[in-house]
C-alpha cells in the first residue's frame, strides 16, 4: 500500500511539471516574461515622433535621423578599452561607469553608451563596430525645428531617468520622452509605440532566429501629428519685438480660447536642446539666474495686474448695483485712506465710469471698491462676494489648460487677510490697493489675457489651450469647447468696454492707435520692488497692457507684461498694438514704431541693481 501511494505521488508530481512546462511553451506569450529570459534578446524598432504644425498648417517640429551606440552588458567581451574610447570620443572613466550602471539596471537589456551620433560619426564607426562584441549602433530620430521660436511652448525631449523607469514600464534605459511643453503634455500621442523583435539564442549566446517564429513580435506605431493653436509667424514676430526685454505676452482667440501666441522673454532657440550638446546648453540656460531664459514668464510670472484690474472692479460694482455708469467720484489728484493720501496721475476732477477708465483714475476706483464692501453688513461678506466674482473670470486659480506647468496667481480672500492681519482686524480701507490692481492681487499674463477675452465676449470664456487638432480625426478634449460663464450679466460689459475703447481715443493709450482697427484696451503701471543682497529696493515700474480687437466681433485678446518697462502705454502698449495689427492686417503700416520696438532694449534697466552704483528709476529716455 505504501509503495502504491509513493508511486502515485511521484506520477502526480511528474504530470504537474509536464503540464506546467507545456503551458509555458504553448500558451504563455507574455513579452514581459521574455525580457527576463537570458536566452532571448529583444531588438526595439522606434517609430518617428509625430510632427507638430501651427494653426495654419505650417510645420514647426519635424524629425532628423540620429544614431546611438548601444550595448548589452552580458554580451560585452574583453576589448581594448582605451582604443574604443578614443574611437567614440569619450573618456575611459565615463565608459567604465556607464558599463557599471548598465549592469545594475539590467545585464540583459540594451543601454545607451553614446547617444545621438552625427551622420558623419555614424559613417566613420559603422564598419568598425563589428570588432567590439556586445556593442552596436541603433538608428532613431531626433527633433528638427523649422523655427527658432516657441521653445517655451514646444518643450524638449531627453533621455528617461531612473524615476521614469520606475514609474512607467513602457520605457527602457536610453529612450527619450517629452520633458516640457507640448512634448510632455502629448507624450503618448507624439511618441507612438515602439515595435519589438525577440531573437532566440543558443547556449553559446549565438542568434538562432526569431523566438516562437515571431509570434510575439510587434510592429512600431507611428506617432500622431498634432496641430497646435499658435500662429507661427505671429509668435516669431512677437519674440523679435521682445529682443532685449523681459516679460510675457499671451494672445487668445476669444471665440475659441485658442492661444495664438505665448511668448516669454528672454527665450532661446529650441534647437539648442537637441543633440549631444543638449546637456551643456541646458545647464548654461538653467543656471542663468538673472535673465532666467528657461523660466516661462507668460505662465509663471505673477506680478500685480495694475490698472487693467480696475475694469474688473467696475464690473463687480455694476453687477452688485452699487454704482451705475453715471456715478461720479471726485479725484483730488489722489484719494485718502484715513489721513494718508494715495496718489493719482489722471489730472484730478470729477470722474464717471467712462472717464475713470480711460483716464485710469485711482480715486474713482477706490470709491467704487469701498461701495462694494459697504453694501454688506460685514467686511467678510463683502469679501466673499468680491472674491467669487473675480474667480469666475479664471483669476486666482489654475485655468485647466493643456500647458503642463503654470501658476495660479492670487485673489486674496477672508482667510488670507485673517492670517495676515488677524480675524476682524481689517476692513476695505486696509486692502484698498486691490481697487487699482496693486496690493495682494496677482495674475499671470495668461490669466490677464483670458480675463480680457471674457470681457471681449461680454461675459464668458473658453479654457485657453494649445491643442487644435490630433491626427486625422481632429478630436480634442471637449472641455476646450465648452464656454464658462462669469457671474457678471451681459449688459454690464458695454459701459466698461466703451471706457476701454476710449482709452485709445482720448486716454492713456491714445498714442498707440492703429489706423482702421478699433481697439478696446487698458494700460497698467505696476510698482516694482526687488531684494538684492537682502536689501529691498524699488526699480523702474513694470509696463502692462491688455486689449482686444476689433471691439465688435473681436478676433484677438492679449496681455503684454514688460518688466521695468515704464508706463503701460510705452513698451507694453506699443508692442500690443503691433501684434494686433500684424494678426489682423497681416502687415505693419507704422514702420517707425516697429523699428523702435525691434531695436530698443531695456538691458540698461536690468543692470541697475547689480551695478553697485546709485541709479534713478522711471527716468524714461526714448
Amino acid at each position: 500500500m505504501k509503495k502504491l501511494l509513493l508511486s502515485s505521488i511521484i506520477v502526480m508530481i511528474g504530470f504537474t511539471f509536464i503540464g506546467r512546462l507545456s503551458y509555458l511553451q504553448l500558451f504563455s506569450f507574455s513579452p514581459d516574461q521574455t525580457l527576463e529570459d537570458p536566452a532571448i534578446k529583444a531588438i526595439y524598432d522606434y517609430p518617428e515622433r509625430g510632427y507638430v504644425y501651427d494653426r495654419n498648417g505650417e510645420l514647426m517640429v519635424g524629425n532628423q535621423p540620429a544614431y546611438d551606440v548601444m550595448f548589452i552588458p552580458r554580451e560585452v567581451k574583453p576589448l581594448d578599452t582605451l582604443e574604443f574610447c578614443n574611437l567614440l570620443g569619450i573618456d575611459k572613466p565615463a565608459f567604465i561607469e556607464k558599463l557599471r550602471r548598465a549592469r545594475i539596471y539590467s545585464p540583459r537589456l540594451p543601454s545607451v553608451l553614446v547617444p545621438q551620433l552625427s551622420k558623419e560619426d555614424y559613417a566613420r564607426l559603422q564598419e568598425k563596430m563589428r570588432h567590439y562584441v556586445g556593442f552596436y549602433i541603433q538608428k532613431r530620430s531626433l527633433r528638427y525645428y523649422t523655427t527658432n521660436s516657441a521653445a517655451n511652448v514646444l518643450g524638449y525631449i531627453s533621455e528617461v531617468n531612473e524615476r521614469d523607469l520606475q514609474n512607467n514600464p513602457y520605457y527602457v534605459a536610453g529612450e527619450l520622452k517629452g520633458r516640457t511643453g507640448i512634448e510632455k503634455q502629448y507624450e503618448e500621442i507624439l511618441r507612438g509605440r515602439k515595435g519589438v523583435k525577440f531573437i532566440q539564442k543558443d547556449r553559446f549566446n549565438r542568434d538562432i532566429g526569431p523566438y516562437k517564429s515571431g509570434k510575439l513580435d510587434t510592429l512600431p506605431e507611428q506617432g500622431k501629428e498634432i496641430h497646435i493653436t499658435l500662429d507661427k509667424k505671429l509668435q516669431e514676430y512677437g519674440e523679435r519685438l521682445m529682443n532685449g526685454k523681459r516679460g510675457g505676452i499671451v494672445a487668445i482667440d476669444p471665440k475659441s480660447g485658442e492661444i495664438l501666441t505665448m511668448i516669454s522673454g528672454p527665450t532661446y532657440d529650441p534647437a539648442l536642446l537637441v543633440g549631444r550638446k543638449r546637456s551643456k546648453n541646458y545647464s548654461k540656460l538653467h543656471y542663468d539666474t538673472i535673465s532666467k531664459p528657461t523660466w516661462d514668464r507668460s505662465i509663471l510670472a505673477e506680478p500685480s495686474p495694475g490698472s487693467p484690474f480696475k475694469t474688473m472692479n467696475a464690473l463687480v460694482a455694476l453687477q452688485e448695483g452699487v454704482i451705475d455708469p453715471s456715478t461720479k467720484f471726485r479725484c483730488y489728484n489722489g484719494f485718502y485712506v484715513g489721513s494718508q493720501k494715495k496718489g493719482c496721475h489722471c489730472g484730478g476732477g470729477v470722474r464717471d465710469m467712462n472717464s475713470g477708465i480711460y483716464q485710469s483714475c485711482n480715486a474713482y476706483f477706490a470709491g467704487t471698491f469701498r461701495k462694494i464692501y459697504e453694501k454688506y453688513p460685514t467686511t467678510d461678506e463683502g469679501m466673499d462676494v468680491w472674491e467669487k466674482h473675480m474667480k469666475s473670470f479664471g483669476l486666482g486659480g489654475y485655468l485647466g489648460t493643456d500647458i503642463p506647468t503654470g501658476r495660479p496667481g492670487r485673489i486674496p480672500g477672508k482667510a488670507f487677510y485673517d492670517k495676515w492681519y488677524g480675524n476682524g482686524s481689517w476692513a476695505s480701507s486696509t486692502i484698498i490697493s486691490n481697487a487699482i490692481g496693486q496690493g495682494e492681487v496677482a495674475a499671470t499674463p495668461l490669466q490677464l489675457a483670458n480675463m480680457t477675452a471674457a470681457i471681449a465676449n461680454r461675459g464668458y470664456f473658453y479654457t485657453p489651450h494649445i491643442i487644435k487638432k490630433i491626427g486625422n480625426t481632429g478630436a480634442i478634449d471637449p472641455k476646450y469647447t465648452e464656454p464658462h460663464q462669469t457671474t457678471i450679466d451681459k449688459e454690464h460689459f458695454e459701459p466698461v468696454i466703451k471706457g476701454m475703447a476710449n482709452v485709445y481715443k482720448y486716454g492713456t493709450g491714445r498714442w498707440v492707435q492703429i489706423p482702421g482697427i478699433e481697439i478696446a484696451g487698458k494700460t497698467g503701471t505696476v510698482e516694482n520692488f526687488v531684494r538684492v543682497n537682502g536689501e529691498r529696493m524699488q526699480l523702474t515700474d513694470h509696463s502692462v497692457f491688455v486689449a482686444f480687437a476689433p471691439v465688435e466681433n473681436p478676433k484677438i485678446a492679449l496681455a503684454v507684461y514688460i518688466e521695468n518697462g515704464y508706463y503701460g502705454s510705452r513698451y507694453a502698449g506699443h508692442i500690443a498694438s503691433l501684434l494686433i495689427e500684424k494678426y489682423i492686417k497681416g502687415e505693419i503700416t507704422r514702420k517707425d514704431l516697429e523699428k523702435r520696438m525691434l531695436e530698443k532694449t531695456l538691458e540698461h534697466e536690468y543692470a541697475k541693481p547689480y551695478s553697485g552704483e546709485p541709479f534713478k528709476i522711471n527716468e524714461y529716455v526714448w
